[in-house]
């Protein structure tokens, strides 16, 4: 059986999966009245891992100990962020969640650079996140805006820890094995949420979509880029994903944003495309 792995050039990767998780994560919304957010959340990691795991057929009995610490953490990170992320979408909307979200992986290529220019990207973005804070009367939900913030420490550390573990594993194998100890994190939540009950079979064709569109495709395709570009160029690269995000949730969930809410948006793109414009090459890790 061939592997579940996307051999597709790191740049068109990164815009691919982009898309697919935004439209999937449209998708998942769609599915909390039902399963609840942890219980969509476990479902999807499930499914995922199930496909990955029949696909790849990861042998881990051949893992070194270096391949062991690598992994473990990344899958984790992984499950953590897909958790807390779809728990801020039960109280704000898709685009403002993922723009909230993004400010780790902003934070991450200012960190991972030694020019001052580089800094005044985040202050972009954090004066956009200010436009929609619920103290100026937005209505936006203050246990959503910490949720997604939170999402987007683990988002920065999944791409640390992805990088890393794109050195010393194969992608295919690394994303296999991480979406195992992923679905370790989601799962207690989901019983607890109590709504895994409601899952019967007719949903078994949704939740396999949900699982390809949100975490095997867009996971297998990020995996493989991370091996060819740095984290910050990465990082860089995953700009556009609060203005699809956007998109994605006007089109399938009539997530109408108020004028503010847009600008944010623009604001934190506009962070990143700086970011692109100002940042020095980078060496690729491998």
């Amino acid at each position: 059986m061939s592997k579940f792995k996307l051999t597709v050039p790191p740049f068109p990767a990164v815009i691919l999966a982009i898309l697919s998780v935004q439209v999937g994560a449209a998708f998942a919304k769609s599915l909390f009245p039902v399963l609840g957010a942890t219980g969509t959340s476990t479902v999807r990691i499930g499914i995922s891992a199930l496909i990955l795991i029949i696909f790849n057929r990861p042998d881990i009995r051949k893992l070194s100990a270096v391949q062991w610490k690598a992994v473990i953490p990344y899958g984790l990170c992984l499950g953590a962020m897909n958790g807390i992320f779809y728990l801020a979408l039960t109280r704000i909307p898709l685009g403002l969640a993922v723009a909230l979200e993004f400010i780790g992986p902003l934070m991450l290529s200012v960190l991972t650079s030694k020019r001052r220019i580089d800094y005044l990207w985040p202050l972009l973005a954090i004066a956009g996140i200010g436009l929609i804070t619920p103290w100026n009367g937005t209505g936006v939900d203050l246990y959503g805006t910490v949720l997604a913030l939170l999402a987007g420490v683990f988002w920065a550390g999944y791409i640390v820890l992805g990088q890393r573990t794109s050195v010393v594993i194969d992608g295919a194998q690394a994303v296999s094995i991480g979406m195992i100890f992923a679905l370790l994190i989601v799962l207690p939540f989901g019983i607890a949420e109590g709504n895994l009950t409601n899952f019967t079979f007719a949903m078994i064709p949704a939740a396999i979509a949900l699982g390809l569109l949100c975490s095997a495709i867009p996971f297998s395709l990020e995996i493989g880029a991370l091996k060819h570009i740095p984290a910050k160029t990465f990082s860089i690269l995953m700009s556009l994903e609060p203005a699809v995000a956007a998109v994605c949730g006007l089109i399938f969930l009539k997530e109408v944003l108020s004028l503010l809410e847009w600008l944010a948006i623009v604001l934190v793109v506009a962070a990143s495309l700086g970011a692109t414009l100002t940042g020095k090459p980078e060496k690729h890790i491998a």
